[in-house]
């Protein structure tokens, strides 16, 4: 888990939480809460392998139970085709929630049929009942009437603990808090309030590190944050697409073409800010997409034409490192390569390294960010892992969230 403290300049409480009740507003004694967590977690062999996101759900869960409250919680796993699927039932997560919680989780073994309801009606003042996996219906995605009707029958009051999905306008993030009073969770707003702060007032400078697959997938959040940070360091895949639009060849490493003269106007318009964008000086590069071949550190201007980029070397890495660690503010987004191979891990592990130990306020934003910080065993040593890539982004990128305007009350 991230540290725990008070908040540091830069991630106070923000406009973004104008409007949104909290648990602090909420007297949940004998009241049935439906709470809407993103227990979306990683399941292999039926066993949950990264359970961050069930730990994250469990402090408001608590504060609902301690109350005397009878808590329905309900959460999506995976992508079933909006019918039930067994390799993605919420059984492994309700006994991992069990654990967590120190009480017992009853499961049930459908959404909104008549053993959800059945058990819903038994429970007592402070039990907790696990739903099966909303998107087991397809009323869920599609924010259909009576299955928003029929998940709001089980309560009296709506908690919305799921930052992961506050993106979705989905049937229990928008439809529920349409027919039931509807409140923030603890994590939610936590979320709010730190990137919140990363939006409104951070402490400079203020350093974006940002990685991935994909430039495309992140020009929006760019462009924003162009007007908000001192420097942009730039890893991953879409490093190379940068890196053609500054005129090197990049070899065999993967580019996308279409995206080239969009990232060299960024890039420009970043430079005309004062924003000073970071781009990899070495890689680790290989023969092909292999965990097991041959790595080799080079220069950026001697990339071979055979080989690919899977990894960002050390002097970049060392230059990233510096930076963040003279940063008031650090937002990470995106590992450097693939850091689930140890022979290309190196680039991502010193920028987590760095992030750990900066004396910054310092923000993980979720995804393959969160996993690769907890892989490395430093998720204790940074103010805030982030719970929700996407919604993360989406947040850093200007947009009101669908599951925050359906708290809101007005302002």
């Amino acid at each position: 888990m991230a540290r725990a403290g008070p908040l540091k300049k830069g991630s106070g409480v923000t406009s973004l939480l104008n409007g949104v009740p909290t648990l602090d507003d909420l007297d949940a004694a004998g009241q049935r809460v439906f709470v809407r967590a993103d227990l979306n977690v990683p399941l292999r062999d039926g066993q949950v392998t990264d359970d961050l996101r069930i730990q994250s759900s469990v402090p408001t869960i608590r504060r609902l139970l301690d109350q005397g409250a009878r808590v329905v919680v309900a959460s999506h796993l995976g992508r079933p085709k909006g019918a039930p699927d067994p390799a993605y039932a919420m059984a492994p997560v309700g006994a991992r929630l069990q654990q967590l919680l120190g009480t017992e989780v009853f499961v049930a073994t459908d959404v909104v049929g008549d053993d959800a309801r059945t058990k819903a009606a038994g429970l007592q003042p402070g039990q907790v009942l696990l739903l099966e996996n909303l998107r087991f219906d397809a009323g869920e995605t599609a924010n259909d009437d009576d299955f928003a009707a029929a998940l709001a029958s089980f309560a009296d009051v709506y908690v919305d603990d799921a930052f992961g999905a506050a993106h979705r306008a989905h049937a229990s993030i928008a439809g529920i808090p349409a027919r039931l009073p509807g409140y923030a969770g603890g994590l939610l707003a936590r979320e709010l309030e730190v990137l919140g702060g990363l939006l409104e007032d951070p402490a400079h400078p203020y350093v974006a590190v940002l990685g991935g697959a994909k430039v495309s997938d992140k020009l929006t959040v760019l462009e924003n944050l162009l007007t908000r940070v001192d420097a942009i360091a730039v890893g991953g895949a879409m490093a190379f697409t940068f890196l053609v639009a500054e005129g090197h060849d990049v070899g065999a490493s993967r580019v996308e073409t279409d995206q080239v003269e969009v990232v060299r106007e960024l890039v420009g318009a970043a430079r005309e800010r004062g924003v000073d964008v970071l781009l990899p000086q070495d890689l680790v590069v290989a023969a092909g997409f292999d965990e097991h071949a041959a790595a080799t550190n080079v220069h950026v201007d001697d990339m071979p034409s055979d080989q690919m980029g899977l990894d960002i070397g050390p002097a970049t890495a060392n230059a990233y490192a510096t930076a963040i660690n003279r940063a008031g503010s650090v937002f990470w987004n995106g590992p450097m390569g693939v850091f689930e191979w140890e022979a290309f891990a190196a680039g991502t592990r010193t920028v987590a390294q760095a992030i750990a130990t900066a004396s910054g306020f310092t923000v993980v934003g979720g995804g393959d960010s969160a996993a690769a910080i907890r892989q490395f065993g430093l998720d204790d040593q940074v103010d805030h892992v982030s719970t929700g890539g996407g919604a993360s982004l989406e947040l850093l990128e200007g947009k009101d969230l669908p599951g925050v305007a359906a708290l809101r009350r007005g302002e």
